[in-house]
């Protein structure tokens, strides 16, 4: 039963990385995708949260991520892609993220990360090693404009981190651990 259940996470984990990778088409294309991206999902962050758009703009820098996670019984599995952007520079460093952990959980959500920097070095440090390890729990039914998920927004020394729910339905308690990488293509 065990293998099954592996089995079953692997297809999963495989066709969220499919849903949440950029696809086909040119560099310039993915990037500006990744860009309308950012827009959108700041435009979200300011409605739901406005003292946000003053944080960001006083800020060295900032990241978006769009990510797809499933959690099916006792394993958690997500990708997704996105940028940070340097606000004293103007330049993008596109990224890649995985995460995966062990807790109680059942469902699957698009969601989206929006990390603060108040430091140049937490930015930095950011870009070039990318781990960070904590633990998670979250409800979400929504789907387009309907429904409702209980949003998140921590902060992490240096780092301010808010998420939101784009669509999806997953009740979940994790412990997990998320990889942010550059984009080797994209950069």
């Amino acid at each position: 039963m065990a293998l099954a259940r592996w089995v079953t996470v692997l297809l999963i984990s495989i066709t969220l990385a499919a849903c949440a990778s950029m696809g086909p088409g040119s560099n310039a294309d993915k990037k500006a995708q990744i860009l309308a991206m950012k827009d959108e999902v700041l435009t979200q962050l300011y409605a739901l949260k406005p003292y946000t758009r003053s944080q960001i703009n006083s800020a060295p820098g900032f990241a978006v991520f769009s990510n797809a996670n499933v959690n099916l019984i006792l394993i958690a599995a997500g990708t997704g892609y996105g940028v940070v952007e340097n606000r004293q520079t103007g330049q993008h460093t596109y990224m890649n993220m995985a995460e995966g952990g062990i807790g109680l959980g059942l469902g699957a959500k698009d969601y989206r990360i929006v990390m603060v920097f108040h430091t140049i070095a937490a930015m930095n440090h950011f870009i070039n090693s990318g781990w960070t390890v904590g633990g998670n729990a979250d409800a979400a039914a929504k789907a387009s404009d309907k429904g409702g998920s209980v949003e998140g927004e921590a902060y992490y020394g240096d780092v301010s981190v808010y998420t939101f729910t784009e669509s999806g339905l997953a009740l979940q308690a994790t412990i997990k651990g998320v990889r942010f990488w550059k984009d080797k293509e994209l950069n």
